[in-house]
């Protein structure tokens, strides 16, 4: 039996959430706090996010609830997980939930992505947070 394990960020922005949602679904915004991206917010829409070190990651779009839910696979074929970022109106700021789920941790790649991105989301989710400050 599989161990699945969730990576979770919590991290509150100072712009409202029409704002986060741009940062998350522009693929030029995209790029300018995470990657390149062809990321078109529509269910059952394929797209791809291109990372200098890990390549072309293959995704499909699974859940989107403007400006509030966008969802989709991530790394399909190989880490097979799923990124949902939540938005919660918090005052005149969005509390911004992310949770990338599904990491098969008795699998070595899915150890290896598990602790990898358990450190790296939250400085990634830090950058989207110092790129809409700096906008």
């Amino acid at each position: 039996m599989s161990t699945l394990k969730t990576i979770e960020v919590d991290q509150f922005l100072a712009h409202p959430p029409a704002v986060v949602w741009r940062a998350l679904t522009d693929p030029a915004l995209l790029e300018s706090w995470w990657a390149p991206s062809d990321i078109v917010p529509e269910v059952g829409r394929a797209f791809t996010i291109t990372f200098p070190d890990w390549g072309v990651q293959r995704c499909t779009v699974t859940a989107v609830d403007e400006p509030r839910t966008l969802a989709y696979t991530f790394s399909e074929g190989l880490l097979d997980s799923t990124i949902t970022w939540t938005l919660v109106p918090e005052g005149a700021g969005t509390r911004l939930l992310l949770a990338h789920a599904g990491f098969d941790v008795d699998t070595p790649i899915g150890l290896t992505g598990f602790t990898g991105m358990g450190h790296g989301w939250p400085l990634v989710v830090a950058h989207l947070g110092t790129v809409l400050d700096a906008a």
